[in-house]
């Protein structure tokens, strides 16, 4: 199957293979869109089953991206990179200089910064080959920096709104939350949630972030088997997205889904499957786009952290609309979202 045949291509602009023969880089980047900025989007690096596999996640991701940067009201399009990971092509300054030069290669029309797999220190070496990349270190008070405070306090603020617009309640106090991924974004949350008084269930498939997670705040570890399904109020996705689906959707306890993660929904009728179930739905584009908002201003020099920190909080607003609608007129909240980011995409066009 060629790629306009994709299922899930979707008018992209462009889509690019890199290859570097000296440390063996294999990597995909996918312009979704260009027409409200120059395309960003993060780097991921996996390790896929199959090049199949990283297609489709690229092709998905760039126009999560689209949508999230013009919901969010940002002077960016989307596009996103993947890195395709083996044990033959470890980390290494190396790699990410040859991902620079490939990124470098685009002349501007994608801008890269760190996703799953990545950190800010792989960054700095993909800044040693081009400019057109985000989210490094700052000085205090700068705006940008590491986007995975960002995104947890966005989103955060999200599964607030959705409390009160599902629950009737002012704050998690007392709430039972599952937290599925406690890398970086997830152990931030899970800090924002135990300050707030939140008891927390959580699961990773990697044991370290579990013992710096559990040695941060207080809570029960699960399996990701489990986590799914246990009796929570809300359920907060925050490693990989494809987990809501129709076999998981009947099975889930939680009255909110709220969480980082990217492309949650399996496809777009499982947003219908959770509506008809009752349970609140945070679109991820709109409740995780306070790490985009950081590398934002970052990229373009534009406000201070204070600054960023007020325009994660209107993620908030966001999605009180969103919910709001959602209740007057019986729609999906994903529909609604989806609709409000591709007019303004073809507004732009």
């Amino acid at each position: 199957m060629g790629v306009f045949d994709h299922a899930e291509f979707d008018d992209h602009e462009s889509l690019h293979y890199f290859y570097d023969a000296s440390t063996g880089l294999r990597a995909i980047v996918a312009v979704h869109s260009t027409a409200l900025g120059p395309a960003a989007g993060g780097t991921r690096r996996w390790s896929y089953s199959n090049e199949s596999d990283a297609l489709t996640d690229v092709l998905r991701l760039s126009r999560g991206m689209s949508y999230k940067n013009a919901v969010a009201g940002l002077k960016f399009g989307g596009g996103k990179a993947v890195i395709l990971a083996s044990e033959e092509t470890p980390k290494s300054p190396e790699l990410f200089r040859a991902f620079g030069r490939c990124v470098d290669s685009l002349g501007g029309r994608y801008i890269t910064a760190e996703d799953v797999g990545c950190s800010t220190d792989d960054m700095r070496y993909v800044r040693e080959a081009t400019q057109f990349v985000s989210g490094l270190p700052q000085d205090a008070g700068d705006a940008g920096g590491d986007p995975s405070p960002w995104t947890a306090l966005g989103c955060f603020g999200g599964i607030e709104a959705a409390v009160q617009a599902r629950l009737g309640a002012d704050s998690v106090a007392g709430l039972r939350v599952a937290i599925q991924g406690v890398g970086h974004v997830g152990l931030y949350l899970c800090r924002l949630l135990h300050e707030a008084g939140a008891k927390l269930v959580i699961a990773d498939v990697n044991g370290d972030n579990l013992n710096m997670t559990t040695d941060a705040v207080p809570a029960t570890v699960v399996s990701p088997s489990e986590l799914l399904f246990a009796d929570v109020d809300i359920l907060a996705p925050c490693a990989l997205g494809n987990i809501l689906t129709s076999h998981t959707i009947p099975k889930i306890k939680a009255k909110i889904v709220a969480g980082a993660a990217n492309n949650q929904l399996s496809t777009p009728a499982d947003g219908v499957r959770l509506a008809e179930r009752d349970i609140l739905y945070a679109p991820d584009y709109v409740i995780n786009a306070g790490g985009i908002i950081s590398v934002a201003a970052e990229y373009y020099g534009e406000g201070s952290e204070e600054d960023v920190r007020s325009d994660v909080g209107r993620i908030r607003d966001r999605l009180q609309g969103i919910f709001k609608e959602a209740k007057e007129t019986g729609r999906p909240t994903h529909e609604l979202a989806d609709e409000l980011a591709r007019k303004m995409v073809a507004a732009a066009r």
